[in-house]
């Protein structure tokens, strides 16, 4: 079968606009906490913003690239669909917020703008300003002498300002400082306690605008108006050879600073002579560019929304939980020796990672540390630890990952500051992105060395592992182990060539395997023996796993996907995809991990993986899925895709429209399936708990009986 691809996909950027829309659908669900709706339009924006820096970026190129070799250009139809689907987006965004904010009000929350202050408020404000804001304020003042692309931070907003005298008009830039100071302040009580009123820090600087410019300028009007500017994120890398891969990263990132831009979002209100000044000012030629939008931007500082007012109004907090299978030892090492432990983050807590690599850090009996870093939280208990094991003698390994999109420069920091501690530090394999979950302890146990490693779906950050939900396997089994210490040998070596038996890696054998455990579910399809294909995954994009899903679908396999991102398969097309259903679950965690679930006539193949199925992850990094052995945690991974699966709450279903419909509950008990996969891993762990008990119950009992037994042999004996 060789379908027409072109009929059969869904265009990447269309695709993850509807994701957008999901996460958009969550702001206006009355169901939701109302801070928290507020809260989504600050992911949707953010999610936004690198869409355009990202995506939209890369289609820019393409047209530029069509209109030098004089061809035919499919990406202008896409943008023109991307734009319409932008505006569409925003204007529903528009509405949702001025919902949103009537609705705050009825439960006396008032975000207010500077237009809106009493004399005591205003009185306060300015007084606020002189304390505590205007030291991180630096206006930038509008010349021909000037280069705004090189000043511009396209991380911020901006407030354009113009001061109008009789004979000029004189422009600058104000950034909003919220990386020094909180985005939202909380006015103090006048009379009334019941209401409480929030303003922006950008209504604070227009209220005080004269005084930062009164000093200095001489004007009769003033006019405020905020713009922000999207950059192309993507950036050339010199491939001179005597170049480090730090140095290269280094002037990358210099080099974004004046990158194309690809977005002006700007204040519909603005006049044009100012618009006009900004796109001279930026090099904006092509219309494409500008996105009329409402006074405020940023609105990814909304993800920090503040609750100054009653609990229900956010949702409850969901301790993290211990793992049984931790607590069940003095140390992280015998813990693991006693059998594997999976951890499901944020449902579980990310310190039992720590605590494991805080004891080898002093562990006498621990060798070596190797780690793979790709996102690290700013104040990072992971790091502390290796600099700590280095200055106790252990051998430490970390390979970071300079490309990971948008922490780069935070991964040059870390590679300096390890570095200059004694770690040893690796940067990978120039032409690959190191995205693999690995962790590898050397322990020297009774004369020989024995490992203990952590393969998982995600990153070592202590911060997106309180929202991020993903799977984390500890585990002892030497076999793994090894070919995880392979993966690390290869990451340094790259031109060795080991064949793996139980992981799957990137680039070297993911493609191969992932064909060979998909054709064998088309071999017992065909055979009329049960076969069906489960993943979780990010994104769904690689062609020719696409291909071989419809492959599978059209031979009678099963097919069952639940994708958060970009999905360019369509399900339900008659004689092609009718046995492939597809779902997406946008709820108050990020859905983060990856999982594949092969029946394999009953064997029940099952991995967690690092990897999406895209090319890049394939083809282009090195990634690792790992096989789930034991039998409770594979029954534990299995139970929570069926919680995800049956999810009638937060479950869209994807369709070839990408209308995003919700799925239809009908008479079935509501299952959301996050709260559920808590109230299910509470469960687990008590049962865990109890079988804990219930075996040293049975070792005391079996020490305290074996005198007596002794006493009785010794007098038969007699």
């Amino acid at each position: 079968m060789s379908p027409n691809t072109e009929k059969l996909s869904i265009d990447k950027e269309l695709s993850w606009l509807s994701f957008n829309e999901r996460v958009l659908q969550e702001a206006c669900d009355p169901n939701v906490p109302l801070v928290e709706r507020v809260r989504f339009l600050g992911i949707f924006s953010n999610n936004m913003d690198e869409f355009f820096r990202v995506r939209v970026a890369a289609v820019r190129r393409a047209i530029l690239l069509s209109s030098l070799q004089e061809g035919r250009s499919n990406s202008r139809h896409l943008m023109a669909k991307i734009q319409s689907k932008v505006m569409t987006l925003q204007e529903r965004f528009d509405n949702i917020y001025s919902d949103l904010m009537r609705e705050l009000v009825r439960r006396n929350i008032l975000l207010i703008n500077e237009k809106q202050l009493n004399e005591f408020h205003s009185n306060w404000l300015k007084k606020h300003f002189r304390d505590h804001l205007k030291r991180h304020i630096n206006p930038l003042i509008v010349n021909n002498n000037r280069d705004l692309l090189k000043h511009i931070n396209d991380e911020a907003t901006y407030l354009c300002v113009c001061l109008y005298s009789k004979t000029r008009r004189q422009y600058a830039l104000v950034e909003v400082p919220t990386k020094n100071v909180p985005r939202f302040v909380e006015l103090p009580a006048e009379k009334s306690k019941a209401k409480k009123y929030l303003i922006l820090l950008d209504n604070i600087i227009r209220h005080c605008v004269d005084e930062l410019f009164g000093p200095f300028f001489e004007f009769e009007s003033i006019e405020v108006f905020s713009m922000k500017l999207t950059r192309d994120a993507d950036f050339d890398i010199t491939d001179e050879l005597e170049q480090t891969q730090l140095e290269k990263m280094t002037k990358g990132l210099k080099k974004r600073l004046t990158a194309e831009p690809v977005r002006l979002v700007y204040d519909k209100e603005m006049p044009e002579h100012m618009l006009e000044m900004l796109k001279g000012n930026l090099n904006i030629s092509s219309t494409e560019c500008l996105i009329p939008g409402g006074r405020y931007h940023s609105f990814k500082d909304f993800i920090g929304f503040p609750n100054p007012g009653r609990d229900y109004l956010e949702n409850e907090k969901l301790h993290a939980l211990n793992s049984t299978g931790f607590a069940r030892s003095a140390n992280s090492f015998d813990a693991i020796k006693m059998g594997d432990i999976m951890l499901n983050y944020p449902y579980h807590k990310f310190a039992h990672f720590t605590e494991m690599v805080r004891q080898a850090a002093y562990d006498p009996a621990v060798r070596f540390i190797r780690i793979n870093l790709y996102r690290v939280a700013k104040k990072s208990h992971v790091m502390q630890s290796l600099i700590d094991a280095v200055k106790n003698g252990k051998q430490v390994t970390a390979v970071i990952e300079l490309r990971a999109r948008f922490d780069e420069q935070s991964n040059i920091e870390w590679t300096r500051i390890l570095a200059e501690a004694g770690v040893k530090v690796h940067h990978g394999i120039p032409s690959l992105k190191v995205h693999s979950k690995l962790c590898l302890i050397g322990r020297e146990e009774q004369g020989e060395m024995r490992l203990y490693c952590h393969v998982g779906s995600g990153n070592f950050n202590e911060s997106t592992a309180r929202v991020y939900t993903d799977l984390a396997l500890f585990t002892a089994n030497q076999e793994i182990a090894r070919e995880v210490e392979q993966v690390f040998d290869l990451i340094e070596h790259p031109y060795r060539r080991d064949n793996f038996q139980h992981l799957i890696v990137s680039p070297y054998d993911a493609r191969q395997k992932l064909s060979h455990l998909i054709d064998n579910e088309i071999v017992n399809a065909k055979g009329h023996i049960k076969a069906s294909i489960t993943l979780k995954l990010n994104n769904l994009l690689d062609e020719t796993l696409v291909q071989k899903l419809y492959e599978a679908s059209a031979a009678g396999v099963k097919i069952k996907l639940l994708i958060r991102g970009i999905c360019s398969l369509i399900p339900q097309i008659p004689g092609v995809s009718e046995n492939i259903e597809v779902y997406s679950i946008v709820d108050r965690f990020l859905e983060h991990s990856r999982v594949m679930l092969f029946h394999a006539g009953g064997e029940n193949k099952l991995f967690v993986c690092s990897a999406d199925w895209m090319s890049r992850n394939i083809d282009n990094r090195v990634e690792v899925s790992v096989p789930i052995y034991d039998p409770r945690l594979k029954q534990m991974v299995m139970d929570i895709l069926s919680l995800q699966f049956n999810d009638n709450t937060k479950a869209r279903i994807i369709n070839k429209e990408q209308t995003n419909p919700y799925r239809n509950r009908g008479n079935k008990r509501k299952v959301r399936s996050q709260i559920a996969i808590y109230q299910y891993l509470i469960n687990y762990e008590k049962r865990c708990q109890q079988e804990f008990i219930a075996q040293l119950e049975e070792q005391k009992q079996a020490e305290e009986s074996s005198p007596a037994i002794n006493d009785a042999l010794q007098a038969k004996a007699s």
